[in-house]
């Protein structure tokens, strides 16, 4: 059951970077498909991040020292926007324009996913 709740947190977060910035679109004909297409979305890009972080962050271990950490918000950047590259290989309608839309809605998609999880109870 947790992970169905993170992967709708994220959903959300996903839905809620989309509308505030210009640079990341879902389409879709109604709302449901829409939905569904941030679900889908919010799977990959959990795989992404349980897969390809932690080698990113192993591999990189000196520029997250050196950057403060700073570093992490870029890779955070490129992670979403490889999420979009899988959505639309895999047919999701789901679109991030360049760098720094993909930088600024990997900000908030971390910080509404961060906020949601403050009402979520842990097991």
């Amino acid at each position: 059951m947790s992970i169905l709740i993170k992967t709708a947190i994220t959903a959300a977060a996903l839905a809620v970077a989309a509308f505030l910035l210009d640079g990341i679109t879902v389409t879709g004909d109604d709302t449901g498909r829409r939905a569904l297409t941030l679900v889908g979305v919010a799977v990959i890009f959990g795989l992404v991040n349980a897969i390809i972080k932690p080698i990113v962050k192993t591999i990189g271990c000196a520029f997250y020292v050196l950057t403060l950490g700073l570093i992490g918000l870029v890779v955070n950047g490129l992670l979403l926007l490889l999420t979009s590259k899988i959505a639309t290989e895999v047919g999701l309608p789901f679109h991030v324009e360049g760098f720094w839309p993909a930088f600024w809605g990997a900000i908030i998609v971390g910080v509404v996913g961060w906020l949601l999880n403050l009402f979520v109870k842990e097991d």
